[in-house]
């Protein structure tokens, strides 16, 4: 069987080292009583061995031409459900049918950020998502206060998940190897007692306007959205900067805007 020409308009990157591959399904730990959704399984290469230790295994997959070679590898291994599609359009919570799913995949990085907004607006049904990303986003997702990295990304998947880094993947473990180093990280749902009582598209507004000018103080970034007395209100100083917050600090001044 010829090998699949990889889709630059996919952003498909096909990790192929053994070591990586194997570090990766331990971290991931799959049991036969859990059920696995992939995203963009690709050639299988990691679909394979998660469906040998789970015996079923639903991946999604928008490049057609990747379906039945993926089809036939599985069949002597376990019980693989394709779903052709945008992954953007699925809707993990109906996927779920009740019970909690465990998300995988190397996400493509020309569209990591809409997927993992989209998988946090299905946070309930999901129990914890091991994705491999480019190392700079992962560096964002796991930032802190105060550092140059740490930004909306930071605060809006901090506020709903735990961020873990978990090992760095060099460009040579892909076919075509990315301009870019890599990186697994595990997300793990907050349980709802611990979720901020506000919506999240007020917070979003707050986070996106507070580091959409981070330069500037809350007072002067936040003029559109509320005002200093506000600020202050929530117990949030207005001459501070957004990078200077903690998560729990955004929940604070959109408590003031409801």
């Amino acid at each position: 069987m010829n090998a699949h020409i990889p889709r630059k308009r996919f952003g498909q990157h096909f990790l192929h080292d053994p070591g990586i591959l194997r570090r990766i399904v331990d971290a991931i730990a799959p049991r036969p009583d859990q059920r696995i959704v992939e995203i963009g399984p690709g050639e299988g290469a990691l679909t394979l061995p998660l469906l040998r230790a789970a015996g079923k295994l639903t991946a999604i997959e928008l490049d057609r031409d990747l379906i039945e070679p993926l089809r036939e590898k599985s069949l002597d291994i376990g019980e693989l459900s394709i779903v052709n599609a945008d992954v953007l359009t699925v809707d993990f919570t109906a996927l779920a049918h009740g019970a909690p799913i465990r998300l995988v995949g190397n996400l493509p990085y020309n569209i990591s950020t809409p997927i993992l907004f989209h998988c946090l607006d299905h946070a309930a049904a999901i129990t914890d998502m091991h994705f491999m990303l480019q190392k700079e986003v992962v560096d964002r997702m796991a930032a802190a206060p105060g550092s140059k990295t740490y930004g909306r990304l930071s605060v809006m998947l901090q506020l709903r998940c735990a961020v873990e880094p978990l090992l760095r993947v060099p460009p040579g473990a892909f076919r075509p190897p990315p301009k870019v180093d890599s990186a697994v990280v595990r997300l793990t749902p907050l349980p709802a007692q611990q979720l901020p009582d506000v919506d999240f598209g007020i917070i979003g507004n707050v986070v996106r306007a507070a580091f959409g000018q981070r330069r500037k103080t809350l007072s002067n970034a936040l003029s559109g959205v509320m005002d200093a007395n506000a600020i202050t209100a929530a117990g949030v100083d207005p001459r501070a900067r957004a990078e200077q917050l903690q998560p729990s600090d955004f929940v604070a001044l959109a408590k003031q805007i409801r």
